[in-house]
Parts: structure tokens; sequence; C-alpha cells
């Protein structure tokens, strides 16, 4: 029967949509009406349009489904109109969930995030699916909406549908053609647009590890648990140095103080608001930086048998992609093309 996946004109949903396509599976997909099908160029997929927030809609995508992966999300660190983000994130997942337990689906992988997990702790361990945070410890409209989402899934798995929930951290690799906050960092070092880093890290993974763990989830995961799909912590400046050694650009050397950061964006925040522009530097991204997002996550590997691999390797696999598909300044000075995809 067939596997239907929302969010697979996005990064991560994307690689999803691939890789059950190679494994024999047939898929659908929602996707909005001005959705770019782009990063999909060539799959052979069903599609349905349809949004998260039209229950219609998502009844009729449901129809003869075995399989959901809720891949998609509102993943935007600044707003003009932040209801949107909530709107998308949690009511759309719960009427996503509704619309599963009403199609009596076997299995529904709810794409989470680390986010909801890598809070800050002062007791030197780890964070990992044990951990467990409250809404005021997340920054940010998206971190908490997607806290609330989580919630409701959380929710229906104890009512008795089937969701298991992923938490990947920082994918990394080809195909972020919107892109990710992740991938913008990787783009503003190729592009020498980071003249100077702020003390922080995060845990970075292989995008098409991501994918695998959804798929790896559905067939092994228990019912109402977490698992995160990372692969390794990593400091921003030993990201920005394993970019140097990939691209022989020079990392930046300066260590911006938090505060100077938080002065720019606040500064950029106030000229978006004025020429309508997406911001280059968001409060809410700044703000998160003050903590490190390091997690472990032995759970998918035991569990699941979950085994990324190399985040270097993925980080090369990024760069030839952005290199290739104009994202990057060449030697003759042309400015990098981004195509818009769907989250």
């Amino acid at each position: 029967m067939t596997t239907l996946v929302t969010g697979a004109t996005g990064f991560v949903g994307s690689h999803v949509a691939r890789q059950l396509v190679t494994a024999g599976h047939p898929v659908r997909i929602l996707v909005r009406k001005n959705s770019s099908l782009r990063p999909l160029e060539g799959l052979p997929v069903e599609r349905v349009e349809g949004d998260l927030r039209d229950a219609v809609s998502l009844d009729r995508a449901m129809g003869g489904i075995r399989r959901v992966f809720h891949v998609a999300a509102d993943y935007r660190l600044w707003t003009r109109n932040p209801a949107e983000i909530y709107e998308s994130n949690v009511d759309g997942t719960r009427l996503l969930l509704e619309a599963a337990r009403n199609a009596g689906v076997e299995r529904v992988v709810y794409t989470s995030t680390v986010a909801t997990i890598a809070v800050p702790s002062h007791e030197g361990v780890l964070p990992n699916e044990d951990t467990r945070a409250v809404l005021r410890q997340m920054i940010g409209h998206y971190k908490r909406s997607k806290f609330l989402a989580e919630l409701e899934a959380i929710k229906a798995a104890s009512a008795g549908v089937p969701v298991v929930i992923v938490n990947p951290t920082g994918p990394v690799g080809p195909g972020d053609w919107k892109p990710t906050p992740t991938g913008r960092i990787i783009l503003d070092s190729l592009n020498g647009k980071m003249p100077a880093y702020v003390d922080t890290g995060l845990n970075v993974v292989p995008v098409e590890d991501v994918a695998a763990g959804h798929l790896l989830a559905a067939d092994k995961g228990r019912i109402g648990e977490r698992y995160i799909l990372g692969a390794r912590n990593m400091t921003l400046k030993q990201i920005l140095d394993a970019l140097a050694q990939i691209t022989g650009r020079p990392a930046p050397r300066v260590k911006m103080p938090h505060a100077v950061a938080l002065a720019a964006g606040y500064a950029d925040e106030w000229m978006s608001r004025l020429t309508g522009r997406e911001p280059q530097i968001p409060v809410e991204g700044v703000k998160m930086s003050r903590h490190r997002m390091f997690v472990e996550s032995d759970k998918a590997e035991r569990e699941l048998g979950y085994t990324p691999g190399s985040v270097e390797a993925a980080l090369e696999r990024a760069v030839s992609w952005y290199e290739a598909n104009r994202y990057v300044r060449g030697r003759a000075g042309k400015k990098p093309v981004p195509q818009a995809a769907a989250a």
C-alpha cells in the first residue's frame, strides 16, 4: 500500500521520499498549490494538493495509505506573522494525526526536532530522549511551536494513534534548496559572509542518514517513543574549520561576543521590518546560539540500528551541491541563485 509523505519538497522530506521510492514503496506526497517540485525532479510519486490546515484535504490524502511520514514544518526563525508558524506546526500536526487515526493507518512517523530536547543543563550530562523540557525553555516561535506539536504527537500516541517521534539534529548534505538555517551557515562561509563566529555548537548529521532513520523508525520504532537522529557534536568553529579544509577558503578567526551579535540581530530585524526582506541575522537564531545544542543519540543506534556516517563527507557533498547549483559566488563573481522549496 501507499506511503504518504508531507514536506516532501523540503530538505529532509525530499530525502525521505527518495529513499522510500528506492526501497520500492509507492509514495504519495501532500503539496501546496504553489509548492516547487524541483527537489523531487524525476521521482515517480503521486501528488495530492492540500494543506496541513485543511482537514478535508488531509482526509483526501489519507485514502488507501498504510504509513505516514509527517515531515512538513514551517521552519522560519523570523516572520511578520508568528501565528502562521503555530497554525502549520501545531494545528496542522493535530489535524493530520486526526486524519491518520480516522483512516486507520498502521504507523505515523512524526518529525520533531532536537530543539525540544537539547535544552540548557547544569548537570554536565548530555541531553537525550529522557530529557523533559518545559515550554518556557523554548526560545522563539519555531521552537515553541515544535514543542507544542510534539505534545500533540505524544497525546495522540496515548490515545491509540501509532505514532513514533524522531528528533533530527542539524542535517547537512545535498538538496538543501531553501536553504535551512544549518545550510545557511555553510553558504555564508562559502560566500565569505561570515567574518566572525560566535561560541556555540550543535549536533551535525548527514541528511541521508536522517532520512534512513525515518524509515528505521517506521519499521522498528516503539509507539510513543522519541528517537534523536544525530551524529556528531561540533562547535561552530569546528564546522567552519572543516569547511575550510574542504574548500581551501580560510575560516574566520575572530570570535564575536554574543552581545555584539545580538545587537546586530536587532538592528538587522529593524531594517527588515522597514524593507520587508527576511533578516540575515534573526534575533531568535542569535539567542539560540547562547546554548550549545549537544546531545547523545545512542538510543536510535540501539533500538533502530541507526548508524550515521561521516559528517565531513556530508559537508563535502553539501559544498559540491551548492557549487553545482550556483549558490556560491564563482570566479567571475556571479551571485548565487537560490531555489525556493516548501518547508
